[in-house]
């Protein structure tokens, strides 16, 4: 059993099949006993995706309405959300300066970061940041995550 922190660009692996999906199902089923944790705005950010791809033609109509069924009921029930703090925005304005995020990666990477903090102070085993995000993952490393690419997974 291990703990995985997702931003949106893994979790959109379990929904839609590209490199890495296998991995990603794997290690969400709930039978693996992983604990599963996400940023509330993993949700806006993985319907925003998904939807992308099915108007860039990569998935057909059929399989957005699938992938978002899926995801919707899943959200809540298969991830561990959690919420965003007034600490966890400026966290991230911080973040964004360091490494030179995108806005939602910056607050995924805050989130991840606060929660792996609160884990340690807890001295409970490190959390696992899974990104499709090398800039992402660079900066998670930097800040003292361990990082697991699912592309890494094909």
């Amino acid at each position: 059993m291990a703990t995985y922190y997702f931003d949106s660009s893994g979790i959109v692996k379990k929904y839609v099949a590209e490199a890495g999906s296998m991995w990603v199902v794997t290690i969400t089923d709930p039978a693996s006993k992983n604990e599963t944790f996400t940023s509330l705005i993993s949700g806006a950010e993985v319907v925003s995706a998904i939807c992308r791809r099915g108007q860039l033609g990569s998935i057909t109509p059929q399989d957005v309405t699938r992938a978002l069924a899926a995801f919707k009921g899943d959200f809540r029930i298969n991830f561990i959300v959690l919420h965003i703090f007034d600490r966890i925005v400026d966290q991230a304005m911080t973040l964004a300066e360091k490494h030179g995020l995108r806005g939602y990666d910056s607050v995924q990477l805050a989130t991840a970061v606060n929660f792996h903090a609160k884990r340690s102070s807890n001295n409970l085993p490190p959390l696992v940041f899974v990104s499709a995000d090398d800039k992402l993952n660079t900066a998670a490393q930097a800040e003292g995550l361990l990082v697991e690419n699912p592309n890494n997974y094909p």
